[in-house]
Order: structure tokens, then C-alpha cells, then sequence
């Protein structure tokens, strides 16, 4: 239940934090994936983004509930781009690259449902 409270936390500060680190070690990380740079700081920027969005509904104490299923929506759909983008850069991306395409497709779809299952109890902030 504790976790549950957090989740929408949890979730802005994984958007946040993530993005923030993909966006200031890209150049890096390209190398270390073998991805081209482009892509890493579109990953960056859209965590970035969703980041903010979650964080300002994180911070209301009424949430929308039509906000909660956008949020949904938004890692669901983000979910499956990051496994269409790890198919589609198979042939090239390092092991490292393909790992964390894949892990953040299972995370951020996990969050998605979890999300989707506690709608209702993430309507109001506790």
C-alpha cells in the first residue's frame, strides 16, 4: 500500500532522473550502446517530458482521472516504442544498448500497469 502511495513519485522521478542522465552522458552512451546519438537524446527528452508531466500530477491533490488514463497511456505507448526501437536496432546496438531499451520497455510498462490497476486509488493523493 506504502508503494502504491509513491507511485506516481516514483514514477516522475524515474522519468526525470533517467532522462536528465540520458540527456547529459548521450554522447557517451552512444558510444557505450552503439546507438546513434539522435535517438538517445530523443529518449532523453521524451523522459524529460513525461517526467514533468508526472511530476505536476504527482503534486495535485485531486487528480483527473482522465489525466491518470493519459499517464497510462503515455508509458504504455512509450513501453512498446522502446521494444519496436530494440528490434529495430538489434543488428547494431551493443548487448548494453539492447539491455536498456528492453529494461525500460518492462519498466515503464510494469508502471503502466500498475497505474492502469490503481486508477481509482490514484485519483486522490494520500
Amino acid at each position: 500500500m506504502r508503494v502504491l502511495r509513491s507511485l506516481l513519485w516514483i514514477d516522475c522521478s524515474a522519468g526525470l532522473f533517467g532522462g536528465t542522465l540520458m540527456l547529459a552522458f548521450s554522447g557517451w552512451l552512444s558510444r557505450l550502446y552503439a546507438l546513434p546519438v539522435d535517438l538517445l537524446v530523443v529518449m532523453g527528452v521524451a523522459n524529460v517530458v513525461y517526467g514533468t508531466f508526472s511530476f505536476a500530477l504527482a503534486r495535485r491533490r485531486v487528480r483527473p482521472r482522465a489525466l491518470i488514463v493519459c499517464l497510462v497511456m503515455a508509458n504504455a505507448l512509450w513501453a512498446g516504442s522502446c521494444a519496436l526501437a530494440a528490434i529495430m536496432v538489434a543488428a547494431t546496438a551493443s548487448t548494453f544498448g539492447l539491455t536498456h531499451l528492453l529494461a525500460e520497455s518492462v519498466l515503464v510498462g510494469g508502471l503502466a500497469g500498475l497505474e492502469w490497476r490503481n486508477r481509482e486509488f490514484l485519483l486522490v493523493a494520500i
